[in-house]
Protein backbone atom coordinates (compact mmCIF):
# COMPACT_ATOMS: atom_id res chain seq x y z
CA UNK A 1 0.00 0.00 0.00
CA UNK A 2 1.11 3.36 -0.81
CA UNK A 3 1.27 6.67 1.39
CA UNK A 4 -2.50 7.85 1.62
CA UNK A 5 -4.07 10.15 -0.89
CA UNK A 6 -4.48 14.14 0.06
CA UNK A 7 -7.44 15.41 0.00
CA UNK A 8 -8.38 18.30 -3.20
CA UNK A 9 -6.87 21.48 -2.00
CA UNK A 10 -5.78 20.54 0.97
CA UNK A 11 -2.72 22.60 0.30
CA UNK A 12 -0.96 20.78 -1.59
CA UNK A 13 -0.13 20.85 -5.54
CA UNK A 14 -3.28 19.86 -8.11
CA UNK A 15 -3.61 20.94 -11.58
CA UNK A 16 -6.00 23.55 -12.16
CA UNK A 17 -7.59 25.64 -15.14
CA UNK A 18 -9.44 28.29 -15.84
CA UNK A 19 -12.86 27.73 -15.56
CA UNK A 20 -15.09 30.45 -16.33
CA UNK A 21 -15.30 31.97 -19.72
CA UNK A 22 -16.60 35.32 -20.95
CA UNK A 23 -17.77 34.98 -24.87
CA UNK A 24 -18.64 37.98 -26.35
CA UNK A 25 -19.81 38.71 -30.27
CA UNK A 26 -17.21 40.58 -32.72
CA UNK A 27 -19.61 43.26 -33.90
CA UNK A 28 -19.04 46.52 -35.05
CA UNK A 29 -22.69 47.40 -34.04
CA UNK A 30 -21.80 46.18 -30.25
CA UNK A 31 -24.54 43.12 -31.21
CA UNK A 32 -24.14 40.72 -27.78
CA UNK A 33 -26.39 37.47 -27.32
CA UNK A 34 -29.70 39.15 -26.08
CA UNK A 35 -31.71 38.33 -29.00
CA UNK A 36 -29.37 35.46 -30.23
CA UNK A 37 -31.92 32.02 -29.75
CA UNK A 38 -31.00 30.11 -26.51
CA UNK A 39 -31.31 27.00 -28.45
CA UNK A 40 -28.21 27.85 -31.42
CA UNK A 41 -26.04 28.43 -28.51
CA UNK A 42 -26.58 25.96 -26.55
CA UNK A 43 -26.08 23.39 -29.27
CA UNK A 44 -23.20 25.37 -30.76
CA UNK A 45 -21.17 25.37 -27.53
CA UNK A 46 -21.75 21.58 -27.56
CA UNK A 47 -20.81 20.38 -30.80
CA UNK A 48 -17.78 22.85 -30.17
CA UNK A 49 -16.51 21.59 -26.78
CA UNK A 50 -19.20 19.28 -25.30
CA UNK A 51 -21.68 19.58 -22.69
CA UNK A 52 -20.16 22.79 -20.34
CA UNK A 53 -21.12 22.87 -16.22
CA UNK A 54 -23.20 25.97 -17.21
CA UNK A 55 -24.22 28.83 -19.48
CA UNK A 56 -26.08 32.08 -18.32
CA UNK A 57 -26.50 35.50 -20.31
CA UNK A 58 -24.61 38.17 -18.33
CA UNK A 59 -26.63 42.19 -17.86
CA UNK A 60 -23.69 42.80 -20.62
CA UNK A 61 -25.44 40.54 -23.31
CA UNK A 62 -22.51 38.55 -22.98
CA UNK A 63 -21.82 34.71 -22.03
CA UNK A 64 -20.63 33.54 -19.19
CA UNK A 65 -19.62 29.64 -19.63
CA UNK A 66 -18.30 27.22 -17.09
CA UNK A 67 -16.38 24.50 -18.70
CA UNK A 68 -16.19 21.13 -17.14
CA UNK A 69 -12.24 19.95 -18.07
CA UNK A 70 -9.62 20.94 -18.67
CA UNK A 71 -9.62 19.70 -22.70
CA UNK A 72 -12.88 21.88 -22.77
CA UNK A 73 -11.09 24.70 -21.20
CA UNK A 74 -8.39 24.51 -24.18
CA UNK A 75 -11.13 24.09 -26.85
CA UNK A 76 -13.05 26.87 -25.72
CA UNK A 77 -10.25 29.26 -26.28
CA UNK A 78 -9.51 28.43 -29.93
CA UNK A 79 -13.18 29.07 -30.85
CA UNK A 80 -13.93 32.32 -33.33
CA UNK A 81 -17.59 31.29 -33.52
CA UNK A 82 -20.53 30.32 -32.32
CA UNK A 83 -22.65 28.57 -35.92
CA UNK A 84 -22.20 31.34 -38.06
CA UNK A 85 -21.71 34.01 -34.98
CA UNK A 86 -17.86 35.56 -34.75
CA UNK A 87 -16.99 35.65 -31.15
CA UNK A 88 -13.76 36.31 -28.75
CA UNK A 89 -13.29 34.43 -25.89
CA UNK A 90 -11.55 35.32 -22.60
CA UNK A 91 -10.91 33.85 -19.01
CA UNK A 92 -13.24 35.53 -16.28
CA UNK A 93 -11.02 38.39 -14.38
CA UNK A 94 -12.17 37.75 -11.42
CA UNK A 95 -14.19 34.09 -11.02
CA UNK A 96 -11.11 31.91 -11.61
CA UNK A 97 -9.38 33.13 -8.47
CA UNK A 98 -10.32 33.38 -4.87
CA UNK A 99 -8.64 35.40 -1.58
CA UNK A 100 -8.06 34.37 1.40
CA UNK A 101 -5.96 35.58 5.06
CA UNK A 102 -3.22 33.97 6.55
CA UNK A 103 -1.72 34.55 9.80
CA UNK A 104 2.29 33.37 9.51
CA UNK A 105 4.59 34.52 11.84
CA UNK A 106 7.49 32.97 10.31
CA UNK A 107 6.96 34.48 7.41
CA UNK A 108 7.65 38.27 8.55
CA UNK A 109 10.84 39.00 7.43
CA UNK A 110 10.26 37.56 3.71
CA UNK A 111 9.21 39.33 0.95
CA UNK A 112 5.73 39.08 -0.75
CA UNK A 113 7.74 38.23 -4.02
CA UNK A 114 10.06 35.57 -2.40
CA UNK A 115 6.58 34.17 -0.62
CA UNK A 116 4.60 34.17 -3.91
CA UNK A 117 7.61 32.40 -5.49
CA UNK A 118 7.74 29.44 -2.81
CA UNK A 119 3.95 28.99 -2.39
CA UNK A 120 3.50 28.95 -6.55
CA UNK A 121 2.94 25.00 -6.78
CA UNK A 122 0.04 25.34 -4.45
CA UNK A 123 -1.88 27.78 -6.69
CA UNK A 124 -1.18 31.12 -5.31
CA UNK A 125 -0.31 33.65 -7.68
CA UNK A 126 0.06 36.73 -5.03
CA UNK A 127 1.01 37.82 -2.10
CA UNK A 128 0.08 41.12 -0.23
CA UNK A 129 0.94 41.63 3.15
CA UNK A 130 -1.45 43.27 5.56
CA UNK A 131 0.41 46.75 6.98
CA UNK A 132 -1.00 49.06 9.76
CA UNK A 133 -0.30 52.63 11.25
CA UNK A 134 0.86 53.00 14.20
CA UNK A 135 1.99 56.69 15.50
CA UNK A 136 2.18 57.69 11.83
CA UNK A 137 4.36 54.68 10.62
CA UNK A 138 3.53 51.55 9.04
CA UNK A 139 4.58 48.59 10.26
CA UNK A 140 4.13 45.21 8.72
CA UNK A 141 1.65 42.22 9.96
CA UNK A 142 2.07 38.68 10.37
CA UNK A 143 -1.11 38.53 7.89
CA UNK A 144 -1.07 38.31 4.44
CA UNK A 145 -3.99 38.39 1.52
CA UNK A 146 -3.43 35.66 -0.76
CA UNK A 147 -4.80 35.34 -4.59
CA UNK A 148 -5.08 31.83 -5.72
CA UNK A 149 -5.66 30.88 -9.25
CA UNK A 150 -8.75 28.75 -8.41
CA UNK A 151 -12.31 29.44 -7.33
CA UNK A 152 -11.98 26.85 -4.05
CA UNK A 153 -10.12 27.67 -1.25
CA UNK A 154 -7.80 25.15 0.19
CA UNK A 155 -8.37 23.90 3.84
CA UNK A 156 -4.57 25.19 4.65
CA UNK A 157 -1.52 26.25 2.98
CA UNK A 158 1.74 24.88 3.70
CA UNK A 159 4.73 27.39 4.10
CA UNK A 160 8.07 25.08 4.28
CA UNK A 161 7.11 23.35 7.26
CA UNK A 162 4.64 25.24 8.96
CA UNK A 163 0.87 24.47 8.59
CA UNK A 164 -1.23 27.72 7.86
CA UNK A 165 -5.03 27.54 7.76
CA UNK A 166 -6.98 30.15 5.62
CA UNK A 167 -9.91 31.90 6.11
CA UNK A 168 -11.66 33.56 3.18
CA UNK A 169 -10.64 37.39 2.26
CA UNK A 170 -13.51 39.73 3.09
CA UNK A 171 -13.07 42.89 1.99
CA UNK A 172 -13.68 46.34 3.54
CA UNK A 173 -17.00 47.67 2.65
CA UNK A 174 -16.12 50.45 -0.63
CA UNK A 175 -16.83 53.84 0.26
CA UNK A 176 -16.43 57.19 -1.64
CA UNK A 177 -14.22 59.57 -0.41
CA UNK A 178 -15.38 62.95 -1.88
CA UNK A 179 -19.15 62.00 -0.78
CA UNK A 180 -18.05 59.44 2.21
CA UNK A 181 -21.28 56.93 1.02
CA UNK A 182 -20.94 53.59 1.03
CA UNK A 183 -21.41 51.67 -2.27
CA UNK A 184 -19.16 53.47 -5.20
CA UNK A 185 -15.70 55.23 -5.69
CA UNK A 186 -15.09 59.10 -5.31
CA UNK A 187 -14.49 58.30 -9.53
CA UNK A 188 -18.61 57.52 -10.09
CA UNK A 189 -19.66 60.06 -7.38
CA UNK A 190 -22.26 62.27 -7.85
CA UNK A 191 -22.55 64.36 -4.56
CA UNK A 192 -20.64 66.78 -2.72
CA UNK A 193 -17.68 67.07 -1.37
CA UNK A 194 -17.66 66.41 2.34
CA UNK A 195 -15.14 66.37 5.52
CA UNK A 196 -14.58 62.55 6.32
CA UNK A 197 -14.06 64.08 10.20
CA UNK A 198 -16.69 66.89 10.34
CA UNK A 199 -19.49 65.92 8.17
CA UNK A 200 -19.07 69.31 6.75
CA UNK A 201 -19.74 69.91 3.34
CA UNK A 202 -16.72 71.87 1.00
CA UNK A 203 -13.74 70.71 2.05
CA UNK A 204 -11.78 67.55 2.70
CA UNK A 205 -10.49 66.17 6.29
CA UNK A 206 -6.55 66.77 5.83
CA UNK A 207 -5.91 69.68 8.18
CA UNK A 208 -9.52 69.75 9.40
CA UNK A 209 -9.82 70.18 13.73
CA UNK A 210 -13.19 70.36 14.12
CA UNK A 211 -15.42 67.71 16.14
CA UNK A 212 -15.70 64.37 14.60
CA UNK A 213 -18.69 63.92 13.52
CA UNK A 214 -19.31 60.92 11.04
CA UNK A 215 -21.43 61.85 7.60
CA UNK A 216 -23.45 58.52 7.63
CA UNK A 217 -24.70 57.97 11.33
CA UNK A 218 -24.15 61.17 12.65
CA UNK A 219 -22.54 59.30 15.25
CA UNK A 220 -19.15 61.15 17.42
CA UNK A 221 -16.24 59.75 14.99
CA UNK A 222 -14.86 60.16 11.90
CA UNK A 223 -16.55 58.13 8.54
CA UNK A 224 -13.75 56.02 8.20
CA UNK A 225 -13.94 54.59 11.54
CA UNK A 226 -14.25 51.25 11.94
CA UNK A 227 -16.38 51.69 15.19
CA UNK A 228 -19.24 53.29 12.86
CA UNK A 229 -22.42 50.97 13.44
CA UNK A 230 -23.36 51.51 9.43
CA UNK A 231 -19.30 50.44 9.23
CA UNK A 232 -19.98 47.29 10.42
CA UNK A 233 -23.36 46.72 8.92
CA UNK A 234 -21.78 46.87 5.57
CA UNK A 235 -19.14 44.55 6.42
CA UNK A 236 -21.31 42.05 7.09
CA UNK A 237 -23.06 42.82 3.99
CA UNK A 238 -19.95 42.48 1.50
CA UNK A 239 -19.31 39.01 3.44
Amino acid sequence: MGPPKQPPLSGHSVNRFDTFYIIKRVSEQNDNFSNVSPFLVEKAITGSVGTVASTKLMRSGDLLVEVASRKQAQQILKLNSLSTIPISVQPHITLNSSKCVIACGRLLNLSNEEITQELGGQGVKDVRRINIRRDGELLPTKHFILTFNTPRLPEYIKAGYVRCSVRPYIPNPLRCFKCQRFGHSKTNCRGTLTCARCAVVGHESTGCTAVEQCVICQGQHTSFSRSCPKWKQEKEVVS
